[in-house]
This record gives structure tokens, C-alpha cells and sequence, in this order.
């Protein structure tokens, strides 16, 4: 796949006069799990739902190794895998219905479809609760949930959009010791969250973000070993976003 290079990515939704992305550039190698940090309405969740391909009129280049990721979509619609901040499922479903669903939706069937949900569900460890409904679920297997279906078609880039909010310590901890075992073998990882010791614990690569704009970005090693005060950065934001 390659490394995946947004050049001068700039973003404004319709009708709107506000730059919610403003020349974003960054080079998310494959092979680890780069974090995108940033308070609430940093920009990170558009950012991310562009390179879903679920908004449209983003400004720049955004690149996967040698192509245009939009032509990488066309060519392989299933080779991105998304999994939202919101609840991505049917509450009416049970789990195994949902995976069976959505493994259907991203091109799967008979004995794939099969061997995939039986993969899924044991990587998140929600076989005991195929039978149950989604709805009824707790907050740590909803999340679960999510991400089984998101892992069904084996993408080779993952977008993980706050995947632990709303869970419980025990439940976040699982869920970033399996995001992080996902990382290796050519798959490319962009990972946000508004926790600072979740980046520092998952993630290789990391860039902050705030209004639409890169504020520091590289190897978390080297930025936190240059002294570029990020978790003090990342601390003023916070506070400045709960003042708003």
C-alpha cells in the first residue's frame, strides 16, 4: 500500500465561511498506527471522513503510495475500512447478524463471509455475545462491535475515529492492546482520539491538530524527545476547548 501523503488538504463545508481544514499536510507510513491528536472540533473527524471518501470538495492531494487514494477506492471500494465514532450497526440486530449484514455490504459471501465473522468476532472477543441484540449491549461490546466490522474485509488502511469513547477503563484497554497488535504487514493506520496517553501508548507517528491546522507532527519518540512540549501543547488546547 505504501505511505499514505495528504499535501494541502483544505476543507470548507458548503455555505460555510469557515476553514474547518486548512492546508493539511501530513505522511502517514504503512506498517504502524499514526495518531492524530486534537480537542473536539479540531477537524479531526472531517479529515477522517474524507479520506473515507464520505465528504466530497476536499482541496489538495491525498495519495496511497503511488495513486490518487480516490482512484485506490474505485479500484478497491473494500481495501479502506472505516470505524466511526458513532455506533456503526443495527440495534435491532443481533452480532451476528450485523457481521453477517455488513460482511455482505463489503463484497463478502459463503464460506469468506463465514471464516471472516469467526475471524472478527474472536479478534474482538464478542463470540459469547453473537446471539445477543446490539442495543443491548454494554457500552465496552458496542465498541467491539464496531470494530469487528470494520476489520471484516481485511483493509489495508483503517480509520479509527475515537474508537474508545464512552467505554470503561478495562474495555479501553483491551481495545488498544488489539489496535495496536493490528499495526505490521503493510497496513496503514490513522488513529484519533483527544486522550494524550492513548496516543502515547499505541500509536508510532502523531500529529496534533487544532482548527483546521497541523500544529506539530513526526515520530512520537523524536517529538517528545526534541522537547516540543507536546504533551503541554496538547494540555492548553484541551483547556481552551472545554473554556469554549
Amino acid at each position: 500500500m505504501g505511505t499514505l501523503n495528504l499535501e494541502g488538504v483544505s476543507f470548507r463545508y458548503p455555505g460555510r465561511d469557515e476553514t474547518v481544514l486548512d492546508q493539511v499536510t501530513l505522511a502517514v507510513p504503512a506498517g504502524g498506527i499514526f495518531g492524530l491528536l486534537g480537542p473536539n472540533g479540531a477537524g479531526k473527524t472531517t479529515l477522517i471522513s474524507i479520506l473515507a471518501g464520505q465528504l466530497r470538495g476536499a482541496t489538495g492531494s491525498i495519495r496511497a503510495g503511488d495513486e490518487p487514494l480516490e482512484a485506490l477506492r474505485r479500484r478497491r471500494p473494500h481495501g479502506l475500512g472505516l470505524v466511526p465514532q458513532d455506533y456503526a450497526f443495527y440495534p435491532m440486530l443481533t452480532c451476528a447478524e450485523n457481521l453477517r449484514f455488513f460482511g455482505a455490504v463489503q463484497g463478502l459471501g459463503g464460506a469468506r463471509l463465514k471464516d471472516r465473522i469467526a475471524a472478527a468476532a474472536r479478534f474482538a472477543r464478542i463470540e459469547s455475545a453473537l446471539a445477543r441484540r446490539a442495543g443491548r449491549l454494554s457500552g465496552g461490546l458496542k465498541r467491539r462491535l464496531n470494530l469487528a466490522i470494520g476489520l471484516l474485509a481485511e483493509p489495508e488502511i483503517l480509520l479509527l475515529d475515537e474508537p474508545t469513547v464512552g467505554v470503561d477503563p478495562q474495555s479501553r484497554a483491551f481495545l488498544l492492546e488489539s489496535i495496536r497488535s493490528l499495526a505490521g504487514a503493510g497496513r496503514t493506520i490513522v488513529y484519533t482520539s483527544h486522550y494524550m496517553e492513548e496516543v502515547e501508548a499505541i500509536c508510532d507517528q502523531v500529529a496534533i491538530i487544532d482548527h483546521g491546522r497541523v500544529l506539530v507532527s513526526g515520530a512520537l519518540s523524536e517529538v517528545i524527545r526534541d522537547g516540543s512540549g507536546l504533551q503541554e501543547l496538547f494540555m492548553q488546547l484541551t483547556h481552551r476547548s472545554l473554556r469554549d
